[in-house]
């Protein structure tokens, strides 16, 4: 049977999603395992936020050496193997180790796929960047959705996340092996010297809308499931429910985002996608009830679905650095602060209630609508049906 190469990149970006959405689903309980508190188990899961800043900053070079394919079979594989080993620990400090390894897998599983569908993109000619992404999406819900029913059903921590390494090891593999590198494309004299990417001044405002975007869906995904074990005390099956519609409403629109951008424009689309989190952010916030939590948990995943894509897509066009340096800058900072999410709003759970862990969500997501108000375009994509796109704004 043959595979285009872009589904088997597909295919990395969802099962990596798969195991690291099953981890998280089943937070509560491994908490519990490890007998510590939101703030001890958030100082633990910081360990994945040190591995991944490292592998982002200075991990290209290695990847370049490597390969894509070597590399995709250590950072798909590796991840959920080392996940399947938490259950089985039982101190913090020893699941921390495990999380920065898996850190550092993360970050370069992130170079590894991007670059390669940025160069399959330019060999091809085709668009696959957005729709990988939406895979990504994609495998945290289904994850979510079975994460919810498998802890309904009383199964353990060890046989979920066993079963779920097991997948992606026969699946993975299979699919890591038929990947064929595209050709790499030839690179200015300054993108092949920046080996390390940090953002300027211009960029600090894309970064800003990256930060929002990152931070309420770490706190939709990392968050949800002890959210709504702790306020309402719902049955397993509920409390996952959150974790379940937020990343089902987040997959749906990154799958269908582009049309919408076409129609009208990048910015008018952030802006009412950071509107509709705020809200989401406030009836979870809020929520006298399971029911308004979990409808708020589906706008956060409506909300953060396609800002990012869209502030990487800004950041492609400036014209002050070459495009790859200030998207793997942007990529750099803003896929830290997905994984600090986690410590951050752990600590505000545990000294100033859950609760409030997404209410300080709010002035982030403010101000990203507000950047988002000048640092992106208004111009409008050609439309998919073949009509002209708008003139560009002036001030765009």
């Amino acid at each position: 049977m043959k595979i285009a190469p872009q589904h088997r990149l597909y295919a990395c970006f969802f099962l990596f999603a798969l195991t690291t959405g099953a981890l998280m689903a089943r937070l509560p309980d491994i908490q519990t395992h490890l007998q510590v508190d939101k703030a001890q188990l958030g100082l633990t899961m910081i360990g994945m936020s040190i591995g991944s800043l490292i592998s982002l900053t200075f991990g290209a070079s290695v990847i370049e050496r490597i390969g894509v394919r070597t590399t995709a079979f250590f950072t798909v594989l590796g991840p959920a193997l080392l996940f399947a080993s938490i259950p089985w620990l039982g101190f913090a400090p020893a699941v921390f180790g495990v999380l920065f390894l898996t850190g550092l897998l993360s970050g370069a599983l992130e170079i590894n796929l991007n670059v390669e569908i940025d160069r399959l993109e330019i060999h091809t000619g085709g668009h696959f960047m957005n729709r990988a992404h939406g895979f990504w999406s994609v495998g945290f819900f289904v994850t979510a959705l079975f994460g919810a029913g498998i802890r309904q059903s009383g199964l353990s921590v060890e046989a979920h996340l066993g079963l779920v390494a097991l997948i992606v090891v026969l699946v993975g593999g299979y699919m890591i092996s038929g990947i064929r590198p595209a050709p790499a494309p030839k690179r200015t004299e300054s993108e092949n010297t920046h080996r390390i990417a940090f953002p300027n001044w211009g960029l600090l405002p894309l970064c800003l809308i990256g930060f929002a975007a990152f931070l309420v869906e770490g706190a939709g995904i990392d968050w949800s499931a002890i959210y709504m074990d702790e306020i309402f005390s719902t049955a397993p099956f509920v409390s996952g429910m959150g974790l379940t519609l937020f990343a089902f409403f987040m997959a749906a629109m990154r799958l269908t985002a582009d049309p919408v951008v076409a129609r009208f424009g990048p910015r008018h689309v952030a802006m009412v996608l950071l509107a509709l989190a705020s809200i989401g952010v406030l009836m979870v916030g809020y929520a006298p009830m399971p029911e308004v939590a979990l409808a708020g948990f589906a706008l956060m995943g409506i909300g953060c679905s396609a800002v990012y894509p869209l502030a990487v897509s800004a950041a492609a066009q400036r014209t002050d650095r070459p495009s790859a340096v200030n998207v793997a800058a942007l990529g750099q900072v803003s896929f830290v602060v997905f994984f600090m999410a986690p410590p951050l709003l752990g600590f505000v759970a545990e000294h100033l209630g859950i609760r409030n862990s997404y209410l300080i969500c709010l002035p982030l997501l403010l101000a990203g609508l507000w950047a988002s108000s000048f640092a992106l375009g208004t111009r409008k994509l050609p439309d998919p049906h073949g009509l002209p796109p708008e003139p560009v704004s002036p001030h765009a």
